[in-house]
Parts: C-alpha cells; sequence; structure tokens
C-alpha cells in the first residue's frame, strides 16, 4: 500500500468584528484538504496529514524518517515553513533544511506532488519562495521570482493538452477553475493539462525519482464546489514506487498503468492524525 504524507492546506483566521463603537476579535482553525484527502484513502493510499503549523515536529528532520513514505505531497504552505523551525529561526540553532531533504528523497526515488495556492510556487508578494529553495531542482516546473498568482474570476475551463496514464480517462475538459500560479514547464518535463493558456497539471522525473505541479488548489476559493465534487476531481488513481523502479514507469514517460502519484518501498509510516474539518473558502 502505498504511504503518502500530505503537507500545508491549512490555516488559522483571525477576524475583528466592529459593532459600532465595539469591536471584538474571535479566532479559528481550518483544514481545507478533506477532499483531496478523501480521494486518496479511497484509492487505497496509507495518509499521514501533517497541518502547516505541525511541520516543525511532525515532518522528517532525516533522510530515514522520509524513507518511511512513497510520496511526499506539499499543498499551500510556503519554503519557510520547511527551512525555518523554531530552534533556528528564534534561537540561531542550527537545523536540518526539509526543503533540501524532499529533494534528496526524490533523488533516492521518491516522489512529489507540489499543489498550487496562495503559498506555494512563488504565491502571493513571492512569499512561499518555493522557487529560492532546494526543492526547486526536483520540480518538473520553473517559478517566477515575483507574485505569480493568476486570478480567474470568471472562471477557465482546463484543457488536457498531452496524453499520459495520470490523465487517460478523466475527459478532455474539466469543471472550470478560480486561479492558480504561474510556472513554466521545464523543456525535459511533460505538460499535461493547461488552464487559460498557462500550466496546470506537469510531470517530470528527477534522479531516481518523480515529480508532478498542480498549479490551481484543491480547496476553495480556486478550486470551487463544482470542480471538487465532480467524479473524474475525486479519482486519485493508485501509484506505488516499485512499478516506478522495477517497470520504468518515471513521470514524464508512461507504461499506460492510470496513476497520478509514483510510489516507494516498504516501510512504517507514522499514525494520522488529521482532525476532520470541511473545506471552506480561503486565500
Amino acid at each position: 500500500m502505498p504511504r503518502v504524507l500530505v503537507v500545508g492546506e491549512s490555516w488559522f483566521t483571525y477576524t475583528v468584528h466592529q459593532k459600532g463603537f465595539d469591536a471584538f476579535h474571535t479566532s479559528e482553525y481550518t483544514e481545507g484538504g478533506g477532499v483531496f484527502l478523501d480521494a486518496l484513502r479511497s484509492r487505497g493510499h496509507d495518509v499521514t496529514y501533517v497541518p502547516s503549523h505541525e511541520i516543525p515536529t511532525r515532518v522528517p528532520g532525516s533522510a530515514d524518517g522520509f524513507d518511511q513514505y512513497d510520496v511526499v505531497v506539499i499543498s499551500d504552505v510556503g519554503a519557510n515553513s520547511f527551512q525555518l523551525p523554531p530552534e533556528t529561526f528564534g534561537r540561531s540553532i542550527p537545523a536540518p533544511d526539509r526543503s533540501e531533504l524532499v529533494r534528496d528523497f526524490v533523488e533516492r526515488g521518491g516522489g512529489v506532488l507540489m499543489i498550487g495556492g496562495y503559498l506555494t510556487f512563488s504565491g502571493i508578494d513571492a512569499r512561499a519562495r518555493w522557487g529560492r529553495s532546494p526543492l526547486a531542482a526536483a520540480l518538473p516546473v520553473v517559478m517566477v521570482d515575483r507574485d505569480d498568482r493568476v486570478e480567474l474570476p470568471a472562471g477557465a475551463v482546463p484543457e488536457v493538452v498531452g496524453d499520459h496514464g495520470i490523465v487517460r480517462g478523466l475527459g478532455q475538459a474539466w469543471p472550470a477553475l478560480l486561479g492558480l500560479n504561474e510556472v513554466a514547464a521545464k523543456p525535459e518535463a511533460s505538460l499535461l493539462a493547461e488552464c487559460a493558456g498557462h500550466p496546470l497539471l506537469v510531470v517530470g522525473g528527477h534522479g531516481s525519482g518523480r515529480s508532478a505541479a498542480f498549479t490551481s488548489d484543491v480547496a476553495p476559493h480556486w478550486a470551487p464546489p463544482p470542480f471538487l465534487g465532480q467524479r473524474d476531481a475525486r479519482r486519485c488513481p493508485r501509484g506505488d514506487r516499485r512499478h516506478g523502479r522495477r517497470h520504468g514507469a518515471v513521470a514524464g514517460r508512461d507504461d499506460g498503468r492510470p496513476r497520478s502519484l509514483p510510489g516507494r518501498g516498504p516501510g512504517p509510516g507514522p499514525p494520522d492524525r488529521l482532525g476532520s474539518a470541511g473545506p471552506r473558502p480561503h486565500v
């Protein structure tokens, strides 16, 4: 059973309520990746979910830790969370660069998928900073060094432009999306889908592993309910590193087996601690 580590797609919201003379504050915590996580589990993946604020304590800080998994998925959380743990930022104590560990994990034969949002790829105001991290070398796209958001408030219909097991059987056009991150596919990568003329789904290889980039979101607002609710969007084909290494199915090449996530070898993974709060609009 493929073991998948999903990181990010959570946030805290602090709200000021102004009522005439008086004001008060409320706070709320939300996890927005429920539809995506359910799709993974429905296809038989063993999923470990780590919210953004738990990265310093739950994302592995060693190669051995990452080797428990077949695939790492990073969704809507910036490079700072992987590179600046509290002991480094607050007390100047050296610590492992988790973005470098993910890159090395792919080089050894693992898989990585980056999903878009306001804090992946370059992100809003270029705050996500993934293009300046070691992981950039393993991703199948080149990121811009500025705010990379492409807002599509009227909606734009994605279109499949490549033939690959990942998109085979999903239909030529999908429900509209409301935004994505601007990237360019690397020359050696395979562009599988576009939206509004921009790369939406790109796959490639790095070292002995595989990588993929989905440049829109898996939660509102960029991914509206019709997109999340479509049956094909919830179909997440199974993947296993054993197929990639023994049968030559590296991302960007295809052996005809429908799958979206590369896999890795056996090994126990940590328990899942997902708290199931449904997706809600966020930026």
